[in-house]
């Protein structure tokens, strides 16, 4: 497996070309293969920090994250997806792995919050995320939200 590229970029620094292709890669997944009709630009891609992961020049993996206050009260990382031709190559645990690092790298060791669609929450819960509340629908899809609260406290 070739090795992935990160890159972070604040949204008024992304090019054309990386907002082009992350948006094709979030409708690819959450509207045409999950099949929900939904607007996925919600006016809050200005406001977080995006991670591209890619591999031989293509996006396969994709977050964005929040600072405390911006989306919920904790840091939060959303949008997670990875291009269903990477799928079990582990590269979704690249990512989280990854999205939590520069979590804590920009927002400290605050706990970060997700809402996950219910059916990852095991997937979640092994890096840690616990659910943070009931199941709730959110465009046709049950999520729930999990909080991630596992940094070790420093000395």
């Amino acid at each position: 497996m070739t090795s992935l590229s990160w890159i972070l970029r604040p949204f008024d620094r992304l090019s054309a070309t990386e907002i082009y292709n992350v948006l094709r890669l979030r409708s690819k997944v959450f509207v045409v293969e999950q099949q929900c009709l939904y607007l996925d630009m919600d006016n809050k891609d200005p406001e977080a920090f995006h991670l591209l992961g890619t591999q031989d020049g293509s996006l396969v993996a994709y977050a964005r994250l929040f600072a405390p206050g911006a989306y919920y009260r904790e840091s939060a990382i959303g949008r997670i997806v990875t291009a269903p031709e990477v799928r079990g190559t582990g590269i979704g645990k690249l990512l989280v792995k990854e999205s939590l690092e520069i979590a804590r790298r920009l927002y400290g060791d605050g706990p970060v919050r997700i809402g996950a669609q219910r059916h990852l929450e095991r997937f979640y819960a092994g890096f840690g995320f616990r659910v943070a509340g009931e199941p709730y629908m959110e465009d046709g899809i049950l999520h729930v939200e999990m909080v991630f609260s596992g940094f070790p406290r420093g000395d």
